[in-house]
């Protein structure tokens, strides 16, 4: 093929790169790809702050494109957007919402509808059948004031068909990351939501399709052969073609059980999406259909639709999608609402698709049992448009169904209602609302919020079930350390070098003394908490949660470990050697929601909450010290947290290869970890002599469980009277308390009790008493005050900066918070 001069010389030849070339279509698409794709960046990152989905960002792209705004500078539109260069942008970015409709398939989890199916259908069909039956009537309006506008011969029930999908449509897409970012994935509000969502989706794709072919088709007989013709296509996907699928991969590939796709199956499913897509155009229905049923068809097994769209989701996103919403924006042109009986209309879309929604979602919800504020927050949730609706939109704009005025109206009503929807969820369900509903479910307190008080029995009530160190800041006693109950270690995952310190740890504190049949007498949950970002294959596996209890590895999906979990598998093979109950769970969550989604796996206030960081990383990473400082102050558990300060320690383990399989990591820490079992030594600081606070109950708990595997103890109290170094013949009650608890759990251990007089420098003191500090462990409590707004209190940060200097870590540790 022959190539233009020009075209090769580029502008050193005289040639105007903006100019449109048949020989070189690409470069002037180069350029409009970068203005659109970095214009919706620009956008979006305000609107990411107030919690809007990209689609509003990208939509507004093409309207500020467009004719309504720049449209309006002399030339702009000729330069950059010639009517030459759009059918190349629309053939891109129908394959990009071709790949999209695909992906919407693969988040369709049809087992989820079967588990809530009364919810599912309840919800889905009423939500969908109220603004259905008013989008009906106001079709009427719409069809007679604007049928004129339309270019062929639309009959008044494909169009009104139209309408009434437009207003019932609900965005699962945009729902679910609505859901997560507000931390309702798992709530009960957020699985009627994704239930009903789920089903919403499914019925209004199918209406659609019916919507299109009524427009394609000139006689009824071809409407009834077309809807046919798709049917037995979806049964011809679903049954041979998704068994043969299934087959082929659990037969020939190992794909099923390790979560990766294989590229020549990648190439495989592309191509039944294709031919799919092609099919159904073919037929006279919209190929994004063929595409959403292969991605309904693939399977689910361990992850493996989640890792599939990992391999798709950039360049669909990033690319492909942008272009497509933004070509949407180019068809608006708000200058063609220029009369009052627009706006009129406009407006009266936009209430009766709130309403209809609203209600409809409302009255299904209080069907099902839910409270009258959860109802509401269903029904605000399920009138997001968003995504879907645009796609719907331009669908009805190019087949035909709908000019461009009332084009342009529902994509102001689609934008509209997708950007109220988070905060009329955050205005109708709040997090305090939430939180009274949850206590008062589990009947801690009234509805009108006043606590329940249990009358118990005293006369035959275990004393241990009546502290939990949680319910005060006031004194406490030794004796009432039996009554300091740890029911479950709960371990908070999140940095792969810090684990065999943890390790340790829950070999130690798990470890009881002996009486029973089992060696570790405490159950170990496991939480990896992860960065939830907008990528869909995120969406999917947050969606995912809502299926999850507490075990996240088990032998259906043992071998599903990706990069991101692969601490827990570590965790998971540590405790099966030494024989622990243990169950985990990988989290994905916003960084503003990570201590509500902590607090969602804690179950009793007597649980320990523990988690592990390098104490210079604590100072420097602003994301990890806020986490740890609310944690301090709102866990709803006994919280304890690791700082690691033993780089040069003789117990360090080595650098493990990140490039490593999972399960070999996991071989190799707890090949490592063998010489770790059990700490040689323990050190516990006390900032009192005479009385001891819920935090100091414990701290001195967690020495009492450590003891029974340590040969050495050393308790520092800080005393307001003393001598420098306490003397066996000279104790205080206070400290013969302290000595009889601990050697009465283990009469072998090495027991040293210093008391550190308030006038002598503490670290001086320490220094002085044990020169060789590097590797040591010190367990001291942060009695810090409710108010603070620091995370330790001045006595642990001291102790902090002299465990950097000194190469030893500190377990800082605070009771249940009372909130």
């Amino acid at each position: 093929m022959a190539v233009e001069t020009h075209s090769v010389a580029g502008i050193v030849a005289g040639r105007n790169p903006l100019e449109y070339s048949t020989s070189s279509p690409y470069t002037l698409f180069l350029f409009q790809a970068t203005f659109i794709i970095l214009l919706c960046q620009i956008l979006h990152f305000p609107l990411k702050r107030l919690q809007q989905p990209r689609v509003i960002a990208e939509v507004i792209t093409g309207i500020l494109l467009g004719p309504s705004v720049m449209g309006h500078i002399p030339q702009f539109t000729t330069s950059c957007f010639p009517k030459e260069s759009i059918p190349g942008l629309t053939l891109i970015a129908n394959v990009g919402i071709i790949l999209f409709l695909f992906v919407i398939g693969l988040e369709v989890d049809v087992e989820f509808i079967k588990k809530n199916m009364k919810v599912a259908l309840s919800v889905g069909l009423i939500n969908m059948a109220v603004p259905f039956a008013l989008g009906c009537g106001i079709a009427k309006g719409l069809y007679k004031e604007y049928s004129g506008e339309l270019t062929g011969e639309i009959s008044f029930t494909t169009f009104m068909v139209f309408i009434a999908v437009a207003m019932c449509i609900t965005a699962f897409p945009v729902l679910v990351r609505i859901l997560t970012e507000l931390n309702l994935i798992v709530d009960r509000v957020g699985t009627i939501v994704l239930a009903a969502g789920i089903t919403n989706d499914l019925t209004g794709w199918i209406l659609l399709a019916l919507a299109v072919t009524l427009a394609n088709s000139s006689k009824g007989i071809n409407t009834l052969y077309i809807l046919l013709l798709t049917a037995a296509w979806f049964l011809f996907l679903i049954y041979p073609v998704r068994m043969c699928m299934r087959l082929l991969l659990k037969k020939f590939t190992n794909d099923l059980i390790s979560g990766e796709p294989l590229q020549i199956l990648m190439m495989l499913i592309l191509i039944c999406v294709f031919i799919s897509s092609f099919y159904t155009d073919a037929i006279g229905v919209h190929p994004i259909f063929g595409a959403f049923m292969v991605g309904v068809i693939v399977p689910r097994d361990n992850g493996y639709v989640i890792r599939i769209t990992e391999k798709l989701e950039d360049l669909i996103h990033i690319v492909l999608i942008p272009i497509y919403f933004a070509l949407a924006g180019l068809n608006v042109n708000l200058g063609l609402l220029n009369r009052g009986i627009d706006w009129a209309y406009t407006i009266g879309i936009i209430l009766l698709a709130m309403f209809g929604k609203i209600m409809g979602g409302f009255v299904a919800a209080r069907f099902n049992k839910l409270l009258f504020r959860e109802s509401l927050a269903v029904g605000v949730l399920m009138s997001c448009k968003g995504i879907v609706e645009i796609v719907v939109l331009s669908l009805g704009l190019n087949a035909g169904i709908i000019s461009q005025r009332v084009y342009s109206m529902f994509v102001v009503m689609a934008l509209i209602t997708t950007f109220l929807t988070t905060p009329l969820t955050l205005w109708v369900y709040p997090i305090s609302y939430r939180e009274k509903v949850e206590k008062f479910m589990k009947g801690e307190i009234n509805w009108d919020g006043s606590p329940i008080h249990a009358e118990v029995d005293t006369s035959n009530s275990d004393p241990s079930e009546d502290f939990d160190g949680s319910n005060t800041d006031e004194s406490c006693a030794i004796k009432d350390l039996h009554k300091l109950r740890i029911t479950k270690l709960v371990l908070l995952l999140k940095r792969i070098d810090t684990i065999s310190n943890i390790m340790t740890v829950v070999h130690d504190i798990a470890l009881n003394d002996g009486n029973s049949s089992s060696n570790y007498d405490l159950d170990v949950k496991a939480l990896h908490l992860r960065e939830f970002t907008s990528r869909t294959s995120d969406l999917l596996e947050a969606s995912s949660q809502h299926n999850d209890n507490d075990s996240l590895i088990n032998q259906n999906n043992e071998n599903d470990i990706n990069e991101s979990s692969s601490i827990l598998a570590i965790m998971k093979i540590f405790t099966q050697f030494l024989g622990i109950h243990y169950t985990s769970k990988s989290l994905l969550s916003t960084q503003k929601n990570h201590i509500f989604t902590i607090n969602e796996q804690i179950l009793e206030k007597s649980d320990l909450l523990i988690s592990s960081i390098d104490t210079r990383i604590l100072f420097v990473d602003g994301s990890e010290y806020s986490l740890y400082k609310e944690l301090f102050k709102s866990c709803k558990s006994n919280f304890g947290l690791l700082l690691i300060n033993n780089t040069k320690a003789k117990h360090a383990m080595s650098p493990i290869n990140e490039n490593e399989p999972s399960n070999v990591k996991a071989s190799n820490y707890l090949e490592q970890s063998k010489s770790l079992f059990g700490l040689k030594s323990v050190n516990l600081v006390l900032s009192h002599d005479n009385l001891i606070s819920s935090s100091d109950l414990l701290a001195l708990n967690i020495i009492y469980k450590l003891s029974f595997n340590i040969s050495h103890i050393n308790i520092f109290i800080k005393a307001s009277s003393s001598k420098s170094v306490s003397n066996t013949s000279t104790m205080s009650s206070f400290e013969k308390e302290i000595e009889s608890l601990l050697l009465t759990r283990n009469p072998t251990i090495n027991l040293s009790i210093f008391k550190i007089k308030e006038s002598v420098n503490f670290v001086d003191e320490l220094i002085r008493i044990s020169p060789n500090l590097l590797g040591e462990t010190f367990v001291m409590a942060n009695n810090l005050p409710q108010n603070s707004n620091l995370m330790f209190d001045s006595e642990v940060s001291e102790l902090i900066a002299t465990g950097i200097t000194e190469g030893f870590n500190i377990l800082a540790v605070k009771t249940a918070s009372s909130n």
